[in-house]
């Protein structure tokens, strides 16, 4: 049987919450390489409720650095709208502050793994992901208009760098089959423990709408199905009714079950919460939302011969060596210039954020 703890908490008392979430499930972090991973959808200021608040970040980091972790990194890599502006993205929405010295741009080391080959043969995977010894999630308690709910399970999607985000919405299509993606996603590496920033969540047509409610509480646990499963009682909703629970369930991930679960405080339904259809048509039959994955898909870095130097920064730290330095034309301002293999580059834009002449832009 599972245990979840639902603790009141406000942004001014979250360290109280924090404290008993650790109490409770006892994380063994002493020696061990920890990575830190808070919801970091876009820029945008911690009032909009899109990402993880910096209050929550900023008490558990405290509490990990007082466990004697080996190493402890906090990093994230943006959804659509934030690729190749992780340090940007961190900063806007306060994480970064909160973060400190152990925030680290997890996109710039990725690891190919196969993956379901229905969608995709293989994806890349953040290496700091793969190496760490226990991984600690901070999903924000929101709606999403695919997956209904996005919680324990959905935040893991973001282990995956650049466009492998855009590739496996676009290749999944159907709602349904998403539901089994971002579960596929989950299972690269699933996270170790869960705390959710359920002080103000979002209803609606998640994740970035606009209506926000107060809840005031935080939500912990050590299993991901659990935890989404409180999530969705929370929203009035059956977790049997949810396919991503349904299809980690039949993969052994834990049961959604209320009666397999143990809560340790009070779980009420909140009244006339918002939630989006729950066939997923909310996102699937919005228009804009297939443009922009479709353009995030089809953006690519470009160079201005005149700006670059040919220093070769790019091509250095691009995590897939699909940058190289060769011969640039006479007229170009450097003698060499970076040149892409477009089949190889994932989208990512490392190279526009290490590029000290800021000489490449995005088309």
């Amino acid at each position: 049987m599972s245990s979840v703890l639902i603790h009141p908490a406000s942004y001014d008392d979250i360290d109280r919450a924090v404290d008993k979430a650790f109490s409770l499930f006892s994380p063994d972090l002493a020696g061990k390489k920890v990575l830190i991973k808070p919801n970091v959808l876009r820029s945008a200021a911690p009032a909009d409720g899109v990402t993880t608040h910096p209050a929550l970040l900023s008490a558990v980091v405290e509490k990990v650095r007082k466990a004697d972790p080996a190493s402890l990194v906090v990093g994230d890599n943006p959804g659509l709208h934030g690729y190749g502006a992780n340090r940007d993205c961190f900063a806007a929405t306060g994480l970064l502050d909160a973060a400190g010295r152990y925030y680290k741009n997890i996109g710039h080391d990725p690891v190919q793994l196969p993956f379901n080959p229905a969608y995709m043969e293989q994806v890349s995977v953040s290496r700091e992901v793969l190496d760490a010894d226990v991984v600690i999630s901070l999903p924000k308690f929101k709606t999403h208009g695919l997956t209904i709910v996005t919680g324990a399970i959905k935040n893991s999607y973001g282990i995956l760098p650049g466009a492998f985000k855009a590739r496996l919405h676009k290749a999944a299509d159907l709602p349904e089959r998403f539901h089994e993606v971002v579960v596929d996603v989950f299972m690269l590496r699933p996270a170790d423990f869960f705390i959710v920033d359920a002080v103000v969540g979002m209803e609606g047509n998640g994740p970035a709408s606009p209506d926000l409610r107060d809840i005031g509480c935080v939500i912990a646990g050590d299993n991901a199905v659990a935890v989404d499963s409180v999530m969705a009682q929370m929203m009035g909703i059956d977790p049997g009714a949810l396919r991503f629970l349904c299809y980690a369930r039949e993969a052994g991930l834990g049961d959604f079950d209320p009666r397999s679960i143990r809560i340790e405080g009070k779980l009420e339904a909140i009244p006339d919460f918002k939630l989006p259809p729950l066939t997923g048509d909310a996102i699937a039959r919005d228009d804009s939302a297939h443009e922009l994955i479709a353009n995030r898909m089809e953006v690519r870095p470009r160079v201005d011969a005149q700006a670059c130097t040919g220093c070769g920064t790019c091509a250095d730290q691009c995590p897939v060596a699909a940058l190289s330095m060769e011969d640039a034309a006479k007229d170009a301002g450097a003698e060499i210039l970076p040149i892409l293999d477009e089949k190889t580059c994932i989208a990512c834009f490392c190279c526009q954020e290490v590029c000290p002449e800021m000489a490449i832009r995005l088309e």
